[in-house]
């Protein structure tokens, strides 16, 4: 009888034990590991910006470390391919931009098709372009500007930060708008670019506000217009390009969280669920509208259309303007 009792307790024990392992073959609940995203960006822009501070508060919310790994390289294709690539279990993120949507048709034929291998998970941040002139440029408004560069078609140039970049084609979109004739010369990079805008070799620029902020608030820059659809709380006295007599035009980069295409759909909104509350958040939300970012995170159904609506204008914008990769 006692030997009966003590297989009894030794059985129970067994199974209180066993209730607390998953069962064999069947996977611990998400997230039981790290979390890496993969910014194809190098440190320091906007894109790295948004990804570590969505990264802190998400491994705050969900109790599991974030890693942010920068794949710089490519146009964004080698952390791209990198993450397309990876085991889709929602343990590698992409930080996608605008620029994806640009690369299907830039560079084809791609290794990659963003809209087919990619799952969204919500647009993070809008980063609006700014039109910005060198303060020797005799405009003061865009259509200053506008008149000016059709009295002297030629002489006035933009830079960019390569071509395919938001600063390109919201300069060459601005270009077709108008009906000028302006000299476009890439750089290897936004920093390069403002250089050569602030020393007098550029005329203008279409560029994020993060690259020009402190060279605006010190007059070194004259700003004439924004390139979002509505004016900005930065800068609620300067008109958009819209509002400057070309309705309807708008150039902004956009930041948002992918996962390989085959990531199960529980994952994408669980993810969803906490990166949108996060986006909500008071002090994340004037942390990122401080770099001159709107906070968006929206449904995963919106953000897909957004990718392909953007794949699609950005397509007619390249043929039209005739933009080739470097």
């Amino acid at each position: 009888m006692i030997a009966l009792r003590t297989w009894a307790a030794s059985a129970i024990a067994c199974l209180i034990a066993l209730a607390g392992e998953p069962v064999a073959g069947q996977e611990a609940p998400y997230p039981s590991k790290p979390i890496t995203i993969v910014v194809p960006w190098p440190p320091g822009g906007a894109a790295d910006f948004l990804a570590r501070t969505i990264g802190q508060r998400l491994s705050e919310r969900l109790s599991q470390t974030v890693i942010i790994d920068n794949k710089p390289g490519a146009g964004t294709n080698i952390g791209t391919m990198a993450v397309a690539s990876a085991n889709p279990d929602g343990y590698t993120l992409l930080m996608a931009s605008s620029a994806n949507c640009v690369n299907a048709t830039l560079l084809p034929p791609a290794k990659v098709d963003f809209l087919r291998d990619f799952k969204p998970i919500t647009n993070v941040g809008l980063a609006p372009n700014v039109l910005v002139v060198n303060p020797a440029v005799a405009a003061k408004s865009v259509q200053e500007l506008v008149a000016l560069a059709k009295s002297e078609p030629g002489r006035l140039t933009y830079g960019s930060s390569g071509n395919g970049s938001a600063a390109q084609l919201g300069a060459e979109k601005f270009k077709l708008a108008a009906g000028l004739s302006i000299d476009g010369i890439p750089y290897k990079g936004a920093a390069p670019a403002v250089v050569d805008l602030l020393g007098g070799q550029l005329s203008m620029m279409f560029t994020v506000i993060p690259a020009t902020l402190p060279h605006v608030n010190s007059g070194k820059l004259r700003l004439l217009a924004v390139a979002s659809p509505q004016r900005l709380p930065l800068f609620p006295n300067v008109p958009t390009v819209a509002e400057a007599g070309y309705p309807g035009f708008e150039s902004s980069i956009w930041y948002g969280l992918v996962a390989p295409g085959p990531t199960p759909d529980a994952i994408v909104t669980k993810l969803n669920k906490e990166i949108t509350a996060i986006l909500k958040e008071p002090e994340v939300a004037k942390r990122i509208a401080a770099q001159g970012v709107v906070p968006i995170g929206d449904s995963a159904s919106a953000f897909s259309e957004t990718m392909k609506k953007d794949v699609s204008s950005y397509a007619v914008l390249i043929r039209k303007a005739k933009i080739t990769a470097d």
